[in-house]
């Protein structure tokens, strides 16, 4: 019992400074930086006149290689940046201006279609009728 008291005060006392470490990196990450910055795209400056190139869009030969998590993971960056690129245009668009990159949408909706399309080949190929029942509806669900 007297070992419990001693090692438990000890654990429980390492825990405690380690949640309040936890909380303070939180707390300073959270202060640095406002999340909703991440519907606006980096300002660039007025004197960069070199033109920006932006890549092309995910082949489904390229994502058939990837793992289901990493799909999953691509979609939500690319679902990240959809929204960028949609809250940007709708921007621009309220104060009578052009959208500088328009193909950029159409690149990012064919890469989120063919992420889709190949989980669905996935979930069809699945030889579990329940496996591939759930799998086509957490494809539908996207």
């Amino acid at each position: 019992m007297f070992l419990t008291r001693v090692f438990g005060k000890a654990l429980f006392g390492a825990a405690a400074k380690s949640d309040a470490s936890v909380a303070a990196a939180a707390a300073f990450s959270t202060a640095a930086r406002n999340p909703l910055e991440e519907f606006f795209e980096a300002d660039r400056k007025p004197d960069d006149d070199t033109p920006v190139v932006y890549g092309r869009s995910w082949k489904a030969s390229e994502l058939r290689l990837k793992s289901w998590d990493d799909l999953n993971k691509l979609w939500y960056v690319l679902l990240k940046e959809k929204n960028m690129l949609m809250t940007q245009r709708q921007m621009l668009n309220a104060q009578n201006l052009n959208f500088p990159s328009p193909e950029r949408i159409s690149k990012v909706r064919k890469s989120l279609c063919r992420i889709k399309h190949v989980l669905t080949e996935r979930a069809i190929e699945e030889p579990d009728p329940r496996r591939s029942a759930e799998m086509k509806r957490m494809v539908n669900a996207l």
